[in-house]
């Protein structure tokens, strides 16, 4: 499931100022082209950090993505403080200490497949996607490899890819910091389904 970094799944809530700044990111020409766009019906982002004291997984299930199939441009959006852990003062810290959510609410990804796509066509594709990713406030360029399944009426996207604490400047206190890994395994799965525009 460690397809090394591709995976652009983490975008905003749908309302209409955070739709049209979506629309926008991912280009103007959506607009009359709305039959390839899509928007992730369901998503899932996991992180791991594993030492030799203790391993911390936590899991996202309310994350949302959205993908141009002509263009290729993706955004992802991940709500940090929905990072769900097995102890609640685990979580506590994560949020407070070292993401601090309530300055950083929100770890974005946006770039474009590098590889060309047939929307049309069902099959798996190996895919990577080069852009921005922010996390904790500090944008990075990044290159995340994944895979691609084109299926009748959607599209699935899994990637996996590492993250370093010292690149988005998450500090660590010393007194915790043999239980935390500077290196986080971050994994995704989202379930793309083509958008459709709501009545007013």
């Amino acid at each position: 499931m460690m397809y090394q970094s591709v995976s652009l799944r983490v975008l905003w809530l749908y309302k209409p100022s955070f739709l049209w700044t979506v629309l926008f990111c991912i280009g103007a020409s959506v607009l009359t082209q709305a039959q390839n766009l899509y928007t992730s019906s369901s998503s899932e982002v996991k992180f791991f950090s594993s030492t030799p004291l203790e391993d911390i997984e936590a899991v996202n299930k309310a994350s949302q993505s959205m993908l141009n199939g002509v263009t290729k441009e993706i955004a992802v959006k991940v709500p940090v403080k929905s990072f769900v852990f097995p102890k609640s003062l685990m979580q506590e810290h994560f949020n407070e200490n070292y993401m601090e959510s309530d300055k950083y609410p929100y770890a974005i990804f946006k770039g474009k497949i590098n590889e060309a796509i047939d929307f049309t066509k069902p099959g798996t594709y190996d895919v990577s996607a080069t852009g921005k990713l922010n996390i904790h406030g500090v944008e990075r360029d990044q290159t995340i490899k994944g895979k691609l399944t084109v299926q009748s009426g959607k599209a699935l996207l899994d990637a996996a890819f590492d993250v370093l604490l010292v690149d988005h400047k998450i500090k660590v206190p010393e007194v915790v910091f043999a239980k935390i890994a500077e290196k986080i395994a971050v994994t995704t799965h989202f379930v793309y389904v083509p958008y459709e525009k709501k009545a007013q």
